[in-house]
């Protein structure tokens, strides 16, 4: 079965065509800077390529959705629901599901939703201090990324041959960390929506909801304009005054505004780091992967730097010249430091063959 993975970043779009389940690459590409995803999706190349099934890594859908399910409009009426939670997200994938119903009509859709991997996760870590009606509207810690977090936590497992406390960071346009121990999601930063946690390049992360309110009176703003603001003008974009806020542009950029903005953020991924150890009783490997994570040697040392006392120390050639899933720690330090791609359409593939042959088996 050849299943396409169009993954749809909050500013790209990577895809992979995989025969499954021997899980051979057939096709694959990648769009970054993305404005339009329906253009986008028009220029995915599958040449000669049979597509027998499309699997989206999906993100939010509420506590009905916390796994992976073929798409119907069950499952489009809660990413319809939870748009207000995730607009940036929920809004690309409804427009990815529309356009492969209307060029490929009678094409099973999958959706593998982002919050799988997290839902191992304790419940004194999860639930949020908010009146019970609230929890019982759905409010709770899901996470996201959790493809990603779950292949860098297989691929971390497998390179060091060990079951490992892990600190997986993905760090991106879209950025998150996840507490993993012996494969199991026991913490994570993002929330109830993708907005929650570290700095994104556009939207904000961690913020005291009365900030919002404060505002919101001074200045009479509505519901939308502030969505909009978070969404489209926080985050690194708003620390550096960078449009679009992309950690490329803030590291050619000498503005103080760009520093302030990078030390920000790697701030944040080093005390994170800090309290998952604590929270894992200890740390055996931190793992860097997306965009900035696997390609900015500089944003590492930054992020590691005045952690050698958990263990965590850099090797500056490795980390600064090597390429390909690496080590970037010396061979004798106690923590492990790695750089690797992440392969999110990979789980999402395995994911959403199992749910395919599953119900090619139940007819």
């Amino acid at each position: 079965m050849n299943i396409l993975v169009p993954n749809l970043g909050s500013t790209s779009l990577k895809y992979q065509i995989l025969e499954m389940p021997a899980e051979a690459a057939l096709a694959s590409g990648k769009l970054e800077r993305v404005r339009d995803y329906r253009e986008a999706i028009a220029q995915i190349q599958t040449g000669s390529v049979e597509v027998h099934a499309v699997a989206f890594k999906a993100v939010h859908a509420g506590p009905r959705y916390r796994g992976t399910f073929l798409i119907d409009d069950g499952v489009v009426r809660a990413l319809e629901e939870f748009l207000p939670a995730a607009p940036a997200h929920n809004a690309i994938y409804l427009t990815g599901i529309r356009a492969f119903r209307e060029s490929m009509p009678g094409t099973p859709l999958v959706a593998a939703f982002e919050t799988e991997f997290h839902r191992t996760m304790p419940d004194f870590a999860r639930e949020y201090g908010v009146p019970a009606t609230w929890r019982e509207a759905g409010v709770a810690r899901y996470g996201f990324h959790g493809a990603s977090h779950q292949y860098v936590s297989e691929r971390s497992t497998a390179m060091l041959g060990r079951p490992l406390r892990l600190v997986s960071c993905h760090l991106g346009g879209s950025s998150s960390m996840c507490a993993v121990d012996c494969g199991r999601a026991v913490d994570t930063t993002m929330g109830f929506s993708p907005q929650s946690g570290l700095e994104n390049a556009t939207r904000h992360g961690d913020l005291d909801p009365f900030a919002v309110l404060f505002m919101m009176e001074r200045h009479g703003w509505g519901v939308d304009e502030v969505r909009r603001q978070l969404a489209a003008e926080g985050g690194l974009a708003g620390l550096s005054g960078i449009a679009g806020g992309d950690v490329r542009d803030l590291e050619d950029s000498n503005s103080a505004a760009a520093r302030l903005a990078l030390g920000v953020f790697a701030y944040q991924v080093k005390k994170t780091i800090g309290a998952y150890t604590a929270a894992m009783g200890g740390l055996d490997a931190v793992a860097f992967t997306g965009g900035i994570g696997e390609n900015s040697p500089r944003l590492r040392a930054a992020c590691c730097e005045g952690l050698s006392f958990l263990g965590v120390q850099l090797d500056a050639e490795r980390n600064e010249n090597g390429r390909g899933d690496r080590l970037v720690s010396p061979a004798e330090s106690p923590v492990a430091v790695l750089a690797l791609a992440t392969n999110e359409e990979l789980i999402v593939a395995r994911r959403a063959f199992a749910v395919l042959r599953s119900s090619v088996a139940a007819l």
